[in-house]
């Protein structure tokens, strides 16, 4: 990573791959989106855990963001559970990201 280089997420320059970085940006959505549902409906923790068919101590770890231990179709089925919506949207990236690609491999 070169200083004052540039990125659309965190995850972009924090992961390895732009595979890595996919799947946690899609992560971290969806699990903010869940933090703010159990927020909005009011309910507790243990509640939300047996709503989901998840532990009060998992229930924990996702409300304490602890992104790490959860996968992208637990993360998509509490979300659906929940009520939510959750989809995917697939978008060109950026023409700075592109131009930055082939800048890659035509010094590769």
């Amino acid at each position: 990573m070169s200083k004052g280089q540039k990125f659309a997420s965190v995850w972009d320059a924090i992961e390895d791959t732009p595979q890595q970085a996919a799947s946690m940006r899609a992560r971290s959505e969806l699990l903010m989106a869940l933090q703010l549902w159990v927020k909005k409906v009011g309910i507790t923790q243990a509640a939300a855990a047996c709503q989901f068919g998840i532990t009060q101590p998992r229930m924990s770890d996702l409300m304490r963001g602890k992104i790490d231990l959860f996968s992208l179709d637990a993360l998509m089925d509490m979300a659906t559970v929940a009520g939510l919506d959750p989809h995917v949207v697939i978008k060109k990236p950026r023409a700075s990201s592109r131009r930055h690609q082939s800048e890659e491999l035509a010094v590769a």
